[in-house]
């Protein structure tokens, strides 16, 4: 039976830790209804707990914990066991508000019959973190409204409901703002708006660590899958074509085809006429390239992928003619790979070398499929050129990762070299899930296992229900939880760190990028490849590493393909499988 959004949300509770907030059952079965659904969902959740409340306000907040109960989304007559908060001698009284776990969406909120009978001005603060709902719109710890409201003064009715905000939290803080005045609170419900999508892809394994972080990065990528497929639902609702691959990755593996895809990538076509880049940098460009490659390979739309026909031959062209007489790569606009390797230029610059590699060979593959001989043959000239310069990564593990993965430097001398000195140091939420892929084209499976569990499994130790914009192992000596306000003498995880441009409380804590590990323990742990377009042909070649056991699905145009890998005593590991007829399956 597939799981839908409710039980993969109950099984996230079941493993534990902080995100172990149980949703309440308004995520039936029933509801779920194909991965093809383009319309988004509203539904209502209370609040789990009251983090904080103004010092010293005494009677000045009663009933509380009346909010923590379910509710209806109607205001009554009755007006019994209110939420009261009165503002009297200078004191304004507040809550902060946990919702449990990352959400998109806003805030509903149902009042009572308070004595004046008049609208009352509220303060509402959102926060990806509970100090980010607490903070102020000030530059000592960025925290700002870009992209989405997130800290705004509103008038609530007298016995009524007001909706308010649009954005990614879990933490939200009211504040009474008027003097001398009563408010009666019913309910404040967040408004979850989501696509309500069946998890057909599956992971589970004989570690909890490691099935709670597959789950986390499906969920991270699925609340960002809105009007389009964004790359954060607090700052950075846009679509940005590289942050998209691993965005992607994990759709194909978890959600199987979906509209959103197409959508974002043809929004990015059409809003980007050539001679221009992608978001203005030209390797977005060729990730445009790479995602129309492996999502062909998944779904196997050819009159999908004959729609790109024209752009792409005149993208693939204008890609050739950035490369130099010396074989070196001359791309203009913006030279990025991620952040994190943005100051390391001898870095960037071998990136793009082996970006250009892989982009012109996975176009060179789409246009001998699309009948376009001629350009294909012009792809694979140039890579025969790219390849003669071999570029100095400088110690950059995305280099090293990218230049392994484009064949430009052996896998096993960039791991051993670069990417495997010092574990999980170094590592960034977008680009960890192409160094987790050089390693495993390495052979250091179990490296990569070790990485993800002291990376993204840090994260979840710190209280993150979704993955963050960045992550660094150096933030962790004596930081403070997201979901506890940060003692004196701790660091602040949230407002004390980040950099270029997310600093501080800017610093999205749902970034769909940071999902790699979710494809690539379906890829590599699973085993589950894809060999030929439409999912036609797959090969499963699993690699346990330290683990027991491990068993999962993955969704094809034709159904699930599952399978169950056992480790044996001597270490033999024994596998079964079940496919669709019309998908071969190679066992190596």
């Amino acid at each position: 039976m597939k799981k839908t959004f409710f039980a993969q949300c109950l099984l996230l509770s079941l493993l534990g830790g902080a995100a172990s907030a149980q949703l309440p059952p308004v995520f039936e079965a029933g509801r779920a209804k194909t991965a093809q659904s383009t319309a988004t969902v509203r539904r209502y959740l209370s609040p789990v707990n009251i983090t904080w409340r103004t010092e010293n306000a005494n009677s000045l907040i009663m009933n509380a914990e009346r909010l923590l109960l379910p509710g209806n989304g109607q205001a009554d007559l009755a007006n019994k066991d209110m939420c009261i908060l009165k503002s009297e001698g200078g004191i304004y009284p507040a809550l902060l508000l946990d919702f449990g776990r990352e959400l998109h969406g806003g805030l509903q909120i149902i009042t009572g019959m308070h004595k004046s009978g008049k609208p009352v001005r509220v303060r509402v603060r959102f926060g990806e973190s509970a100090s980010e709902a607490m903070s102020e719109i000030e530059p000592r710890q960025n925290a700002t409204n870009d992209h989405a409201m997130r800290d705004e003064t509103v008038q609530l009715p007298w016995l009524g409901k007001q909706e308010v905000g649009n954005t990614g939290f879990r933490f939200v803080r009211i504040d009474l703002l008027d003097a001398d005045t009563e408010l009666q609170l019913k309910e404040v419900r967040a408004i979850f708006t989501f696509r309500d999508l069946p998890y057909l892809g599956s992971f589970n394994c004989s570690d909890p660590l490691l099935n709670k972080i597959w789950l986390t990065g499906a969920y991270t990528v699925q609340l960002n899958m809105q009007d389009y497929l964004w790359d954060g639902i607090k700052r950075d609702r846009l679509v940005w074509v590289g942050d998209m691959h691993p965005e992607i990755s994990t759709i194909s593996a978890v959600f199987g085809n979906n509209d959103i895809v197409p959508k974002s990538l043809d929004l990015s076509r059409d809003i980007t006429p050539l001679p221009s880049w992608m978001n203005g940098i030209s390797t977005y460009s060729m990730w445009w390239i790479i995602i129309h490659r492996d999502w062909y390979y998944h779904n196997g739309n050819l009159s999908y992928l004959k729609q790109q026909q024209d752009y792409l031959t005149k993208l693939l062209a204008y890609i050739i003619s950035k490369i130099g007489n010396d074989n070196k790569e001359q791309l203009d606009g913006t030279r990025f790979l991620d952040w994190p390797s943005s100051e390391n230029k001898k870095g960037v610059d071998a990136g793009l070398q082996a970006m250009m590699i892989w982009a012109l060979t996975d176009g060179a593959e789409l246009c001998k499929i699309l009948g376009e001989a001629a350009v294909a043959a012009q792809c694979e000239a140039a890579v025969a050129r790219l390849r003669k310069y071999v570029p100095d990564h400088n110690h950059s593990k995305q280099a090293a990762a990218l230049m392994a993965l484009s064949g430009l430097m052996p896998a096993q001398k960039a791991n051993s070299e670069i990417l495997a000195v010092g574990g999980a140091k170094g590592f960034s939420t977008f680009y960890g899930y192409y160094m987790l892929q050089a390693k495993a084209k390495a052979g250091d499976y179990q490296g990569a296992l070790d990485a993800i569990r002291s990376f993204w499994g840090a994260m979840l130790n710190l209280g993150a229900t979704t993955f963050w914009e960045d992550f660094n192992l150096d933030w962790l000596p004596n930081a403070s939880r997201i979901d506890d306000l940060p003692k004196p003498g701790r660091k602040d995880i949230h407002g004390d760190y980040g950099a270029y441009c997310y600093i501080g409380f800017r610093h999205s804590l749902c970034h769909g990028w940071a999902s790699g590990p979710t494809p690539w323990l379906t890829q590599h742990v699973l085993g589950i490849t894809v060999v030929e377009p439409g999912c036609r042909t797959i090969k499963i070649d699993p690699h346990l590493g330290d683990l027991q056991f491990a068993e999962g699905s993955f969704p094809t145009p034709y159904g699930l393909v599952k399978v169950r890998h056992v480790k044996q005593p001597g270490g033999k590991i024994v596998s079964t499988f079940t496919a669709p007829k019309q998908v071969k399956v190679i066992r190596k």
